[in-house]
C-alpha cells in the first residue's frame, strides 16, 4: 500500500522507467548499455515506491499511552523551552527519520486539535540543534484529558522539501491515524508535559503507531 502523497510521483516514475525501457530496446543497440539504463529505471522506481510506501498497521488505541508519530530513531530526550505555544519548559522527544524511513505522521494520541500552524524556512539537516526552531515546519497541539495538551512539530531536513499536515484546529482525531506526511530525511519533536515517564531511550528505534513513547501511570 501506498501513501496517497506519492500518487503523482509514483505514476511519474513508472512512465520513467516505460520510457527507458522502449526507448532503450529500439535505440540501444550496445547491450551492456541497455541493460544498465533498464536496470537503472527500475532501480529507481523501486526507490520511489519504498519511499512512499504506507503499511497498514493495527493501532491498539490507549489513552493512557502516546505513540510514536513516525518511525525512525530517538534522537533527543531533554527538558527544553517551547516557545511558539507553550511558553514554558517541556520534555521533548525528538525522534528522526532517515530516507529509508517510512514518513508517514500518525497522531501519537486521541483528542483536539487545538492549534495548527505552518511555518516556512530554511533546510538545515534535521538533526540540526536550531531545525526546531529555523526549518521550514508545523506546528500542531492536540488536547484529551489524560495528557493536557502535547504539541508534536514536522521538520523538514536537507532534503525534505514539503510537509503535508492534516491536522486542522477543532478537529477530533484518534491515535494511530493519518496525519501527514514528510518528504525525503526530516524529523519530528514531540513536546510533553515536564515529569511525563518517558518509555524509550535514546538511540532507539520507533515504529509510528506502535511503540509506545510515554505512559501515563
Amino acid at each position: 500500500m501506498f501513501h496517497k502523497e506519492g500518487t503523482k510521483t509514483i505514476l511519474l516514475g513508472i512512465i520513467f522507467t516505460a520510457l527507458v525501457l522502449l526507448i532503450s530496446d529500439y535505440f540501444v543497440d550496445i547491450i551492456w548499455l541497455k541493460k544498465g539504463l533498464q536496470i537503472f529505471a527500475f532501480f529507481i522506481l523501486v526507490i520511489i515506491l519504498q519511499f512512499f510506501r504506507n503499511p497498514k498497521r493495527a493501532v491498539d488505541i490507549n489513552e493512557t499511552q502516546i505513540l510514536a508519530p513516525v518511525d525512525g530513531k530517538v534522537v533527543v530526550i531533554e527538558e527544553v523551552y517551547e516557545g511558539e505555544y507553550f511558553k514554558d519548559k517541556r520534555l521533548q522527544v525528538s525522534i528522526f527519520m532517515s530516507p529509508i524511513n517510512v514518513h508517514v505522521t500518525r497522531y501519537a494520541m486521541s483528542g483536539i486539535i487545538k492549534f495548527s500552524k505552518y511555518h516556512p524556512g530554511k533546510f538545515l539537516v534535521a538533526w540540526h540543534p536550531k531545525a526546531s526552531e529555523e526549518n521550514e515546519r508545523t506546528t500542531v497541539v492536540i488536547e484529551n484529558n489524560t495528557f493536557g495538551a502535547v504539541l508534536y512539530r514536522q521538520i523538514a531536513g536537507a532534503l525534505a522539501k514539503r510537509i503535508v499536515n492534516y491536522a486542522q484546529e477543532g478537529m477530533q482525531v484518534v491515535q494511530g491515524t493519518d496525519a501527514g506526511f514528510i518528504k525525503f530525511g526530516s524529523r519530528v519533536d514531540l513536546f510533553l508535559p515536564l515529569g511525563t515517564p518517558v518509555n524509550v531511550v535514546l538511540n532507539q528505534k520507533v515504529i509510528g503507531g506502535k511503540t509506545i513513547i510515554a505512559i501515563k501511570k
